[in-house]
């Protein structure tokens, strides 16, 4: 695509061009990297946003740690809104289980099922599937993920 004349009248329509946009950048791939999830996810009967959960409650089960709703949240940067039905849904699948604390009510714990355990040998391949659909080496996927880390520190912590 070929870019429009940039007009001496109008710095600020450069600036102001759609493709300019970090954020465009990052919806657009984001949408895209999506897209090509979707059917490897469909293999396992996960949405997208289901797997990023499935993926973080597998990493803390290997570490031995307990998961809460809000502590999922956090990490996933979703409000209760939306992780709530989300959950739901792979409990309906039963992939995991919602528990509230005996020590206190307020505290709602996930845990993996049997078979939300075993789904995990399933997802191995998803990655590396992933990373060869990309079209992009595996040093420069790695390299974009640190600085869109970097990216997300600084808007969010300042540094």
């Amino acid at each position: 695509m070929s870019e429009p004349p940039v007009t001496p009248e109008g710095v600020e329509n450069t600036v102001l061009a759609l493709d300019n946009q970090l954020c465009f950048a990052l919806y657009a791939a984001n949408r895209a990297m999506t897209s090509l999830y979707r059917p490897l996810l469909a293999e396992l009967g996960l949405t997208y946003p289901q797997y990023l959960v499935m993926l973080v409650l597998w990493e803390a089960e290997a570490a031995g740690q307990e998961v809460s709703v809000s502590w999922l949240g956090q990490r996933l940067r979703l409000d209760s809104g939306t992780l709530t039905p989300l959950l739901k849904r792979l409990a309906a699948a039963d992939l995991v289980t919602r528990q509230r604390s005996g020590a206190d009510e307020r505290v709602v714990t996930i845990a993996l099922t049997t078979q939300g355990r075993g789904l995990k040998a399933r997802a191995k391949d998803v990655p590396v599937r992933l990373l060869c659909q990309s079209g992009m080496a595996p040093e420069r996927l790695q390299a974009l993920r640190e600085e869109l880390k970097t990216l997300l520190s600084l808007m969010t912590h300042g540094g």
